[in-house]
This record gives structure tokens, sequence and C-alpha cells, in this order.
């Protein structure tokens, strides 16, 4: 996933970096300001996602906003303004010009990470039930199943440390853990990651093979975590992508 950085101050611009980067995205492209930027995306640029400062030089942020909103090829990306503002008009004028987000400086890692993992999506395509049908079908309550997505990703997180040593001498022990993941995917709606397991069964996969499969589950489990917040208001802290 590909971020775009937008900030006159050189300082701030490298902090925010820094924590886009300690969240485990490392495709950023800097711009000066919002000309700069603007250059760039009339250039071909497409990012998933854009912070942006409000006040700059040449450009503003808002200036900026109202370019890429009303540009057809620009205007679905997620654009995020970053003010030391905090009066309401700031705030409400951005909301109209169409920003899908505010941050107030100085801000931490942890008020970047949402806007990065809506924009991300799931590291692959794989269908997954609606969290209002597993809720249904299990039937638990929002709270339950959120546990359990939890307690899911703690098994994924200990099983990746066994892996290496699963995969060169204990082959049934392997298969074992294989098919309670698999059975953890079913119960939990996660068709698309259970038929992935289900290849993985059928035949021997090396050590990388399983690590990679490891982690697009672990971002999946979290995605269906995010799934689950927004249409049942639910918190995900917790989850690892």
């Amino acid at each position: 996933m590909k971020v775009l950085v937008v900030d006159d101050d050189v300082v701030s611009r490298m902090v925010l970096m820094h924590l886009i980067d300690s969240c485990g995205v490392h495709d950023i492209v800097e711009a000066e300001d919002g000309a700069a930027a603007w250059e760039q995306l009339e250039a071909g640029l497409r990012p998933a996602l854009c912070f942006c400062d409000l006040r700059m030089p040449r450009l503003s942020g808002m200036e900026l906003l109202q370019r890429v909103k009303g540009n057809p090829e620009l205007q679905a990306m997620p654009f995020v303004l970053i003010s030391s503002a905090t009066d309401r008009e700031t705030v409400n004028g951005a909301s109209a010009a169409g920003a899908d987000g505010y941050i107030v400086k100085p801000f931490q890692g942890d008020e970047v990470r949402p806007f990065l993992h809506r924009a991300s999506g799931p590291a692959v395509a794989w269908a997954a039930e609606a969290p209002a049908r597993t809720l249904a079908r299990l039937g638990v309550g929002a709270e339950r199943l959120h546990a359990y997505l939890k307690g899911y990703e703690a098994q994924l997180a200990t099983f990746a440390g066994e892996i290496d040593s699963l995969a060169v001498g204990e082959a049934g022990a392997l298969r074992l853990q294989l098919e309670r993941l698999h059975m953890g995917c079913a119960t939990l709606g996660l068709s698309g990651a259970a038929d992935a397991l289900q290849a993985t069964l059928a035949q021997p996969t090396a050590a990388p093979a399983l690590h990679a499969l490891l982690a697009q589950l672990r971002q999946a489990v979290a995605w269906q975590a995010e799934l689950l917040a927004q249409d049942i208001s639910v918190p995900v802290s917790g989850f690892q992508q």
C-alpha cells in the first residue's frame, strides 16, 4: 500500500512518515507542500491514502483536498487532514469539503493506524461471511465474536513460532495444527481463508510458504474484526496486521 504524506514542515513530515512506517506501511511518498503533491498526482501517482497538513504555502491542504475530490480519478482516495487547529469551524469545513479524517497535532501512532487499516483492506481478496450473519449462525453476541476472533489471532501468533520446528520433522503435528486452524476459519465465517488452508493440507508446504500464508490469515482475521467494529461498534484493539 502506497501512502502520500504532504507537509511543508520537514520535521512534522518525518515524524508522520516514521509513525506510518512503524505501523508496517513502508511504501511512503512525501511532498513538501500541496503544489508538489498535486504535481505528483497529476503525473500519475495513485496512493491508497493521503495524509495532508492543512496550512501550507502555494497550495493549502484544503485546496488540495478540493482538487482531489473534484477529480474523478482521485476522488475515491481517502484524504486525512492534519492540523493544530481545533476550532469547530475548521473541523466542520474539512468535513464539508470531503475530508475522510482530521487529526490534531501533535498525534500518536494510534491515531494514524485506523486510517491505514481501513485503506489497506485485506491483503488478499478472500471471501468471508458478513459479521452479522456469523453472529446469527453462532447465536452469540458481538462481544463474544470479538473475543473469538482475538483468541484465534492469538492461536495464529503461537503457531507462527512453531512453524519452523514442525516443518522440519513433525509432519503429523503440523497437519493437526493446520486442521485446527481450518476448523477455526470455518467456524468464524472466514470461508476464503478456510479454502486456502484446505489447499495447503492437500499438499506438502515448505516453512516459508506457511509463514506467508499465516501472515495473510492474520490480516484476514484483523480485517474481519474491523468489519465487526464498523457494523456492531465493538473495539478492535489487540489485533495485529
